[in-house]
């Protein structure tokens, strides 16, 4: 899969490395702003005290 992802990618070796980087920040970027604060309100979190 990740060869036919660089054979489709346009230009030479930096061209399609500065690609790949910026998919894969973009990717992180929506996942940390939107499917984890989604993913969250998804998974309840028992409220757990210490007592002293």
């Amino acid at each position: 899969m990740y060869g036919a992802l660089w054979r489709a990618l346009p230009g030479p070796v930096w061209v399609r490395l500065l690609i790949v980087v910026a998919l894969l920040a973009v990717a992180l970027w929506a996942l940390f702003t939107y499917v984890f604060p989604w993913v969250q309100t998804l998974i309840p979190v028992p409220d757990a005290t210490i007592d002293e």
